[in-house]
């Protein structure tokens, strides 16, 4: 069983900046693509943004394009996720996805708080 570890979550002003960590546990798992999804309160879990584990090819929802960037270090099986410019909006329970290579099969972390002030 892989295990995604995330990490970086917390309280910041509105217009400030977080930066949150998804390792997979496994050095050997092999990853197609991993990505960051959020879920607020009273609402479904909805796409943040996804990276290509090979190309890095990225790919955002057009709520935070321009303010997060998604990043990867593949020697580490690490996905970064780094937001600026944070609004209220985007507060939200934020969870790591990975895409094991050569299959539909999904893993997803346990999700860190992200919660933004006005």
């Amino acid at each position: 069983q892989v295990q995604l570890v995330e990490s970086g979550g917390g309280l910041v002003q509105a217009g400030g900046s977080l930066r949150l960590s998804c390792a997979a546990s496994k050095p050997a798992f092999s990853i197609y693509a991993m990505g960051w999804f959020r879920q607020a309160p009273g609402k479904e879990r909805e796409f943040v943004a996804t990276i290509n584990w090979s190309a890095g090819n990225t790919d955002y929802a057009d709520s935070v394009k321009g303010r997060f960037t998604i990043s990867r270090d593949n020697a580490k099986n690490t996905v970064y996720l780094e937001m600026n410019s944070l609004k209220p909006e985007d507060t939200a329970v934020y969870y790591c996805r990975a895409r094991r290579a050569y299959t539909t099969i999904y893993y997803w972390g346990q999700g860190t708080q992200v919660t933004v002030s006005s």
